[in-house]
Formats: structure tokens, sequence, C-alpha cells
């Protein structure tokens, strides 16, 4: 039993290492491109359209990932999403300056794809193990998931700084390659030391497993989908090109100035995303509650979240148009989202692990994250789109109505206490 927990330990910490050196990579990478192809003269739906294919992959991996993971381990879904995300980095690299528009815009979609394949066969494979290695019993669950989540995203905010600061210092490939070679480094060194603890698939796994039977699992995801609309509809495009048309004056040293600024922004509330994610089980109190009263507190918290961009909308309309006390306002207000959000993406995190079983978890966590994805697409193209017709003020409305939405699926959660928690 005690070599079993050491073996599963050493899995996890394996395991975690390596989707925090991926996850560093993933949101230099975002930064880079988004503020890269900005300076370039790309309107904000054009800069969306860049990233439309990273989140349409996800989908489509999310939904296969699960059962690849079930069929041949969920090492081999690990190993496979860092390889490619070394060679979608050295892919980028080789994009011509003297491209035309069009041309350049569809190579990056397809990197850009690539690397959301990659994103997704790390991500499922990362909160699969949790399911399997994680303690039972003293919100053992809750706190190893909390853990690995938080602690990745405070490692992508790392991520969006670290992608600012090389595209100022560096350039964009020089950034693109150094971080190709530093990930593929790491990725030789997982496949040489991982330890034993995760499984290594099974035979008869089919793939119409992955689509979910239970009512939970479902609303869960539809949820899902919304919550990461909410937060993508600004956080993509329309907030860093607000913050950069008030920050930078578009010469060199302005552009600099706002890459790191904005970078900075980004950075923070990712990390503080993070910071809240890792303490969820402790806000929550989650020792001391069974599921059912975390489905329950799931509801208060996506209504909580849902007032603070109405909030923003509102300012938004008042100002209408770039002032000093809107941009502040904007500032604190998103750094509020971020913490609310924080919290309902951590129960949401949980409550799919709680809900699944050791049997179906790549299965049912591929299926959420699908919907997770397809979020996230939802929200890349409101984010292009709705910046450009209606500036801050619809932006930020459409966040709020879409936290709303995610508040009303959560409501039809019921606990089940037929599942493998």
């Amino acid at each position: 039993m005690t070599t079993a927990r050491s073996e599963g330990l050493s899995a996890y910490i394996a395991v975690t290492a390596a989707y925090w050196a991926f996850m560093l990579t993933d949101g230099a990478l975002r930064m880079l491109v988004l503020l890269h192809f900005h300076t370039l003269g790309f309107s904000p739906v054009q800069l969306a359209y860049l990233f439309v294919l990273y989140e349409i992959a996800g989908i489509v991996t999310n939904l296969c990932a699960g059962w690849i993971a079930a069929r041949f381990g969920l090492t081999s879904t690990l190993y496979a999403g860092l390889g490619l995300q070394v060679v979608a980095l050295i892919a980028l690299a080789q994009l011509d300056p003297a491209w035309a528009v069009g041309a350049s815009v569809v190579f990056v979609m397809l990197v850009q794809g690539a690397s959301g394949v990659a994103k997704d066969l790390a991500k499922m494979s990362s909160k699969s193990a949790v399911k399997l290695l994680a303690p039972s019993g003293d919100a053992g669950l809750f706190r190893w998931v909390a853990l690995l989540t938080g602690s990745k995203n405070m490692v992508k905010g790392v991520g969006f700084l670290l992608g600012a600061a090389l595209l100022g210092s560096v350039g964009f490939v020089g950034a693109v390659l150094g971080m190709a070679a530093v990930l593929a480094v790491i990725l030789i060194a997982v496949l040489m030391f991982m330890p034993a603890g995760l499984p290594k698939g099974r035979k008869d796994a089919k793939f119409t497993e992955v689509f979910s039977k239970s009512p939970n699992v479902n609303w869960l995801s539809a949820a899902r989908v919304v919550l990461f609309g909410a937060r993508d509809v600004w956080f993509v495009v329309g907030i860093p090109i607000y913050f950069y048309a008030v920050l930078s004056d578009c010469t060199t040293e302005g552009n600099r100035t706002a890459f790191f600024l904005i970078g900075t922004f980004m950075a923070v509330w990712v990390i503080l995303y993070g910071l809240v994610q890792a303490n969820a089980p402790r806000i929550l109190r989650a020792k001391s509650r069974p599921t059912s009263d975390l489905i329950t507190a799931a509801r208060g918290w996506a209504w909580a979240l849902a007032l603070v961009p109405a909030v923003l909308a509102v300012a938004a309309l008042v100002a209408n148009g770039p002032q000093d006390w809107l941009t502040l306002s904007v500032v604190v207000g998103l750094l509020v989202f971020g913490a609310l959000f924080a919290v309902n993406s951590s129960l949401h995190s949980f409550l799919i692990l709680s809900f699944t079983s050791a049997e179906r978890v790549t299965m049912d966590v591929g299926f959420y994250y699908m919907a997770n994805a397809a979020g996230r697409l939802i929200g890349t193209l409101a984010s292009g789109l709705s910046y450009q017709i209606g500036g801050l003020p619809l932006m930020l409305g459409i966040a709020a109505v879409m936290v709303a939405l995610s508040a009303v699926a959560v409501s039809f959660l019921t606990p089940d206490e037929e599942q493998a928690t």
C-alpha cells in the first residue's frame, strides 16, 4: 500500500511538472502571437481568427483524447501533447514577414491548431491522472485537482509575462525557437524518468463511450461552455487591444512599454486566478462539506460572478470611450472577476471528477474539456467581433449574459450517490 501510494505521488509530481512546462510555453505563445500580429496591422477580428483553429482543434482533440488515453494509456497522450507543441513552436518560427496577410493568417491558424491539439492532449492527461492518483477521504480529490489547476494557471500567467518580455527583447522568432528547445529537453526528461503509477490503457475501450449518459456530467459540461466563453470574450482579443490603445503611442519604445504592461496585467490576472484556484478547497471549507453542499455553493458563486462584467459594461457605457477612471475600473473589476472565476472553475473541476468513475474518467474528462474548448471557441470569436462592433460595453455585456447562463445550467446539478468519488 505504501509503495503504491509513493508511486502515485511520484507520478502526480511528474505529470504536474510536465504540465507546468507545457503551460508556460502556451501562455507565452498566446501573448507573442497576439501582440506580434497586432503590431503588424491585424484587426481584432483577424486576431481572433488566429486562435479559431486552436479552439476547434481543442473540441475535436478532447472528444478523441479520452478514448485514446483509455485505449493506449495516459502517458501516451501526455508525451504526444508535449512533442506536438515542440513541432508547433518550430513551425511558427518559419513564418515569413513578406507573406501576404491572408497567407500569414492561414499559416498561423494551422500552427495554432496543432498547438491546440497539443494543449488539450496534455490537459486531459493531467486532469484524468488526478482522479486516479489522488488519496481518498479528507477532501483529497478536491485538494489535488485544485493544486494542479491552480499551479498550472499561475505558471501560465508567468508565461504571459515571459511572452511579452521575449517579444520586446529577442523578437518573435528567437522567442519561439528558445521555447521549443527548452520544452524538447523537458520532454526527453519526462520520457526517461516518468515513474509508474498511471494506467496503461485497455484494449476493449470503445469510442462511443466518450458520450456520457450522466445528466450531471452533461449539465456541468454545458455550464463549462458558457463559463469559459464568458472569460474569453474579453480575455483573448478585446482587453489586450483596449489596453494597447490607451497605453501605446505607436513608437518602438511605446510599443515595448505597452507590451510589458499588457503582459504584466495578463500575467497578474492568471497568477491571481491560479492562486485562488489552488486555495479553493480552503475558501469553500471542502473538508467539512459534502458534495451536495458544494453543488449548491456553485450556483451562488456563479451568480456572484455574473455581477462583475454587468457592472463593468454599465461603466463602459457611461464613459462612452477610453477614460482613465474606466481603465482603472476595468483593471480592478477584472481582477475581482478573476478571483470569483477561479472559485467557479475550481468547483467545476472538482465536480466533474466527483461525478465520474475511475473506469470512465478519461472519457468524461475528455467530454467535459471538449465543452471547455467549445466555450473558448465561442468566446474567441465573440471577443474580436463584439469589440470591433460595440467596444467594451458590448463585449462585457455578452460576458455577463454568458455567466448567467452558466449559473442556470449549474442549477440542474443534483447529488448522485452512485457515482464513485
